[in-house]
């Protein structure tokens, strides 16, 4: 899964392995709770975000894991990756008939 930790003042946009690594980005906390992209998350345990994530709020910082498998190894050249935002997952479709699904060899995160 990718994972993300916010720290106050901390603001380094992306990294990430390719083992679904470490994702950093900056983020407030407040004494009612932690923001996150501009919304506020009360402390504790936040079981999904509205960017499809799963975090933990305390007073020093957000953590979060993705909810989601970034697909890997699937036909490329007849089918594509659209987000679910329903789900929180990544659907893999026919690039000529959406309404299809592709068959996924592997996925990581």
């Amino acid at each position: 899964r990718h994972h993300k930790i916010f720290t106050p003042r901390f603001h380094i946009k992306h990294l990430q392995s390719s083992s679904g690594g470490l994702e950093l980005f900056g983020s407030q906390t407040f004494p009612n709770g932690c923001t996150l992209d501009g919304k506020l998350y009360p402390f504790g345990n936040i079981e999904r975000t509205h960017n499809c994530f799963r975090c933990t709020c305390t007073k020093d910082a957000i953590r979060c894991c993705s909810l989601f498998h970034t697909p890997t190894e699937f036909d490329k050249e007849n089918c594509k990756v659209v987000f679910n935002e329903e789900s929180c997952n990544y659907d893999v479709v026919q690039k000529n008939d959406p309404s299809k699904e592709c068959f996924v060899y592997s996925r990581v995160g």
